[in-house]
């Protein structure tokens, strides 16, 4: 994409106040790497999952086999295994599939679930807090339900998962796990009353069919890894959300039927975004060069085309830091170790300003005529830049060479360089103000020096110095009251 990069800015590195860079410390980098646990996962879902597969497919989901304390899986599973055991002797539990379902909702939340907890997806958590979020929960019944021989697949709203019960034949129920009166909560008056006051969400009946969208349990099950990614990026802990998204993507690599829904969001899509968070992270922390480094490790493992907006993104950043601090050498060097990720309109657009800096640097520097010269030719030669600056450029050094001319000789000097300049370059506004100037500073120089001889009553040098003056400047109502003076005075003698 190519960008328009050259600015007015530039201009500001003629004067003092240069902004400091940030130090560009170590960065560590997370994995790019699936976990083989999310491929193996994938692959199982060919044959179905069992009970105990989901249990340790959600555990991994949640993070349980790499908690801080040790591998704790185990642990969790045996909690799920207790329940299910639980589950499967109680002397209660019916025989038919709607009724099974419904005594599955009222078990969980009776043994497990406490509070409800909108963020709070991951089952170790549940299992062991009593927290829970739709989602967490929804995982927990599909377990358990499987476990007792229920057919349950997810479902899911614009913000909200929940599951579906198959009661025999037909009959699809939902089962709104967050609530304990959610099963086939279209004829539970009561749910209705409490269920939004606890979520904050509103059911969605089956009949608003393009409200919802069936996912399968493989899908469910990643949603947990969608909303750790979402809670970490909350708390601006981009690092930890890049392992999570690249194991969503593996794991459900390999899916049979992918939930067709704006619903369920496109796994590799998230990946990006959350690689580019990661890198925008590091950018906003100063660590331009780390976030380059990213982006040439993560585009290598997963490439899209958004990477050349993100590289050029933090290519300008940091030539901007570069420039200001007129490291002009730096700024080449960047861009040289990015020419392969850049595209050649951004690649002009960037050597576009540093041609331009490199030139704002040398016009600061000119401290004698030939220091103006040699910008001057390296502005004549300059053939990238457009023609406008090129004329603002060289009139900043023909003003400033004028000036020095002024200070070391005079105005006249002053004066015949920028004469000179007009008809070497052509007339702009700026040097015809400059003209007028140092026309008038050089009348005052011409007016000090005759008045300084007619003082000392030198009045034959005052007279043929306003003479000479006059060829100068003819008609200049200043000298010429000048020779009236000097004339009546010589009269008097």
């Amino acid at each position: 994409m190519n960008k328009t990069v050259f600015t007015r800015f530039f201009i500001l590195l003629m004067v003092a106040g240069m902004v400091c860079l940030k130090a560009q410390t170590a960065v560590s980098f997370p994995t790019l790497e699936a976990d083989p646990k999310a491929y193996e996962y994938a692959r199982q879902e060919q044959a179905g999952y069992s009970w105990q597969t989901l249990t340790e497919l959600s555990l991994w989901a949640s993070g349980a086999d790499a908690s801080a304390a040790g591998k704790r899986q185990p642990f969790f599973e045996g909690l799920i295994r207790g329940a299910v055991d639980e589950l499967r002797m109680s002397p209660s539990l019916p025989l038919y599939p709607r009724e099974k379902g419904a005594f599955v909702l009222a078990f969980m939340h009776k043994k497990f679930l406490k509070t409800y907890a909108p963020y709070q997806a991951k089952l170790d958590t549940l299992l062991t807090s009593g927290t829970y979020n739709c989602v967490s929960s929804a995982v927990l019944y599909m377990i358990l339900a499987v476990s007792v021989g229920l057919d349950v697949k997810g479902m899911m709203t614009r913000d909200h998962a929940f599951v579906m019960v198959n009661a025999g034949g037909s009959l699809i129920l939902d089962v709104e796990t967050s609530n304990p009166l959610g099963f086939d909560p279209g004829t539970r008056r009561e749910f209705h009353d409490n269920f939004r006051t606890v979520t904050g969400f509103t059911y969605v009946p089956a009949r608003n069919s393009r409200d919802r969208a069936s996912i399968s349990q493989l899908e469910l099950v990643s949603l947990m890894l969608t909303n750790r990614i979402t809670e970490l990026e909350s708390r601006n802990r981009f690092n930890e959300a890049v392992p999570l998204a690249v194991n969503r993507v593996a794991l459900l690599s390999q899916r049979r039927n992918p939930a067709a829904s704006l619903f369920f969001s496109d796994p590799r899509k998230d990946l990006m975004d959350v690689l580019l968070n990661f890198g925008n992270s590091l950018v906003k922390a100063g660590k331009e060069e780390a976030a380059l480094r990213w982006a040439g490790l993560a585009e290598a493992r997963y490439p899209d085309e958004e990477w050349q907006d993100f590289i050029y993104t933090v290519v300008n950043t940091r030539l901007v830091q570069l420039l200001q601090n007129q490291r002009i050498s730096e700024a080449q060097d960047l861009l040289n170790a990015n020419l392969s990720r850049l595209s050649p309109g951004n690649i002009a657009a960037f050597r576009i300003m540093i041609v331009d800096a490199d030139l704002v640097q040398q016009s600061s520097r000119i401290r004698s005529s030939d220091d103006a010269e040699a910008v001057l030719k390296l502005l004549d030669e300059v053939k990238i830049l457009p023609a406008g600056r090129i004329e603002e450029l060289r009139t900043f050094v023909l003003l400033k060479a004028a000036e020095l001319l002024a200070l070391e000789k005079s105005s006249l000097e002053a004066l015949k360089f920028i004469e000179a300049a007009i008809t070497r370059y052509g007339k702009n506004s700026q040097l015809e103000n400059s003209l007028q100037v140092f026309r008038t500073n050089r009348v005052v120089e011409l007016h000090n020096t005759f008045v300084d001889l007619f003082n000392h009553r030198n009045y034959e040098g005052a007279h043929q110095f306003i003479l000479d003056a006059l060829k100068e400047f003819p008609g200049n109502r200043h000298l010429s009251a000048d020779l009236e003076l000097i004339e009546k005075a010589i009269k008097k003698k």
